[in-house]
């Protein structure tokens, strides 16, 4: 810092400096205790073993586990991590020449530039640049490869630590001596300064690199792309887009970027959110929150299908990321794009068929048809002109059945005939296009006042007799009771007369305050009711969250923007814990603090950081 960077100082010669094949005997960095300086030291040779063996893709698991394990020690020690970054920049240091007197002077030198508590001066002394001309074979440089995988590991570390103070200075003047188009350590340093200064913005992880991530650094220089992951996004008609990202990504940018290249307008417009499979239960599904980091989704659902595995890792197996609608405000259906329409009429089939949308069967074989039309094109009799999915008419019939019917309906006695009229009513729709197909299908569907909202099956008890099973409903404005075989609405909760809902105990609470009409006097009495639903925990989350976000947008105008950043440390903390750690399921409730009064609801959300969870003191004034 002294000589402000000056290329030509005999500072960058120093040998603390450079590359070394020995081990360290004490830290690069002030460290503040005798057993982190010694973590320091053995963090050396973690990296010593990780350039030292060539990369072998048959036995690549060697690096992948030596980066993450070196990288997961400094995120759980904060400390270390200035000194992982300074002793991968002394390992990325070539060799140069120099006069004997120059080399015996910073030999004799004791200082380290890394010491950050230290108010000495540096005394810089100028080379002139013909002493910077290395010898063709230098003996104190190793493999051209020891470079580059240092390189590589300094590349995943930059994804993963924000440097301070006098490292991050000593940084960017490093990775510009070594930036370099022409040579694979410069393009390395090209990458790690765009890694930097996207680390700088977004902040650091939270997990360690995922095996895909190492993977996608260790196999391909990550400068000759502009962005160095990749992931398939699936929608719901069974289409994907691969999606770009890097180490910084957030979900939030993620979804910008698949909105672009999918014709889907903005999540605050469009209520699509971007979720992820469980890697336990394939049945579960999460809705990442926004300010999370993708990486970091992506290395905690590998560490959970770990830990399934008793440590061991398959690693045939990646996280699946599905796009579809989660908010529906039906102000803004008007200006929905086509996109949206096709995957939106997809997701109400899916409810169609796993018997959540009340309709005829009738109506059940008109939409089935339609879908069938959407899916497959005009009908052609014995020829099947998919180039994917059913060979044979027979086959294209029975998926139509399966994809497109619901289940209730199905009957093998008369699946001859229900099969002759689904191809007489799909004969009809000949020359009928996609979009007008699908057009018609939401006219249809969306005349059932609670098309868009979401089902949650439960049991409760009504009027003192035995629980029974419901539909909640979760709209836009309201949750709605259903009779769980004729879907007939119940009753009605308006968001308006919720006072407190969450999970309770085991249960699924809601806290109505409503007015009761009173003949005789002609003055309203305010009652207070407490409900309990039965259902699955990971619903519980689910379902709160879903109803948290629906009332945190009440009262928004014009876009509905989606700025729920108070849920956003409820949703990272239960982060696969419903099928991890059931245990840790967070107890609590959210508190809407008197009648709606149409705006944005004020919740009470407190965590208690040490169980992870909601904190129980409200909660345990509620569940008594």
């Amino acid at each position: 810092m002294e000589v402000d960077g000056d290329e030509n100082s005999v500072i960058w010669k120093h040998p603390l400096l450079l590359y070394s094949k020995d081990s360290l005997t004490q830290p690069l960095t002030s460290l503040p205790s005798e057993q982190l300086q010694a973590e320091a030291v053995k963090l050396f040779k973690s990296i010593q073993l990780f350039i030292s063996v060539p990369l072998d893709a048959s036995g690549i698991d060697y690096h992948v586990a030596l980066a993450q394990n070196a990288l997961h020690q400094c995120l759980m020690q904060t400390e270390l991590q200035n000194e992982l970054l300074c002793q991968l920049m002394k390992q990325t240091s070539r060799h140069s020449y120099h006069k004997p007197g120059v080399q015996q002077l910073l030999l004799c030198a004791t200082q380290s530039l890394f010491l950050c508590d230290s108010s000495e001066k540096l005394s810089p002394t100028s080379t002139t640049s013909h002493d910077r001309i290395p010898p063709p074979e230098s003996k104190l440089n190793p493999p051209p490869f020891v470079f580059v995988q240092s390189w590589q590991l300094l590349a995943l570390a930059l994804s993963l630590f924000v440097p301070k103070n006098r490292t991050l200075w000593y940084l960017r003047m490093h990775l510009s001596r070594n930036a370099d188009p022409k040579t694979e350590s410069g393009k390395y340093a090209i990458f790690c300064q765009r890694t930097l200064e996207r680390t700088l913005l977004n902040g650091g992880r939270e997990s360690k690199p995922s095996r895909m991530e190492v993977l996608s650094i260790l196999l391909k220089n990550p400068y000759h792309h502009s962005l160095p992951h990749s992931i398939p996004v699936h929608f719901l008609n069974g289409t994907y887009q691969v999606v770009g990202f890097d180490g910084s990504t957030t979900v939030e940018e993620f979804i910008q970027t698949v909105n672009e290249e999918a014709g889907i307008r903005d999540s605050s417009h469009s209520g699509f959110a971007l979720f992820s499979d469980d890697p336990i239960d394939k049945s579960l599904e999460h809705c990442l929150q926004n300010s999370a980091k993708l990486c970091d989704v992506i290395s905690k659902w590998e560490q959970a299908l770990r830990e399934k595995h008793l440590g061991k890792f398959e690693s045939t197996k990646i996280v699946k990321l599905t796009y579809k609608n989660r908010l529906c405000f039906r102000q803004l259906l008007k200006a929905e794009t086509d996109k949206e329409r096709l995957l939106t009429a997809y997701q109400i089939n899916e409810d169609v068929v796993s018997g959540k949308f009340p309709l005829s069967k009738e109506l059940a074989l008109e939409l089935a048809v339609l879908m069938a039309q959407i899916e497959y094109g005009d009908y052609n009799g014995d020829k099947v002109r998919c180039s994917s999915g059913p060979t044979t008419p027979q086959q294209q019939m029975q998926s139509i059945l399966e994809r497109f019917y619901p289940a209730r309906y199905r009957d093998k006695n008369d699946e001859k005939q229900l099969l002759e009229n689904i191809k007489e009513k799909w004969s009809s729709l000949r020359g009928r296009s996609v979009m007008d197909c699908v057009r018609i299908y939401l006219n249809c569907a969306r005349r059932w006042s609670l098309c868009g909202a979401k089902l949650f099956s439960a049991k409760t008890q009504l009027k003192q007799g035995e629980p029974v099973s419901v539909w909640l409903a979760v709209s836009e404005d309201s949750i709605t009771l259903l009779d769980f075989t004729t879907m007939q609405p119940l009753v009605r909760y308006p968001y308006g007369v919720i006072v407190t809902f969450g999970g309770c105990r085991d249960d699924f609470m809601l806290v109505v305050c409503q007015t009761t009409d009173q003949k005789a006097s002609g003055e309203g009495i305010q009652v207070t009711e407490r409900l309990l639903f039965s259902m699955p925990k990971p619903k519980i989350l689910e379902i709160t969250l879903l109803v948290a976000d629906y009332m945190n947008a009440i009262g928004r105008t014009g876009s509905v923007s989606a700025t729920l950043a108070r849920l956003d440390k409820i949703r990272s903390s239960s982060k696969f814990r419903s099928s991890i750690a059931p245990d840790t399921f967070p107890r609590g409730v959210y508190d809407a603090s008197g009648p709606h009064d149409n705006k944005a609801m004020s919740t009470s959300i407190e965590l208690d950081n040490r169980r992870g969870a909601f904190s129980k003191k409200r909660a345990g004034s509620d569940c008594t």
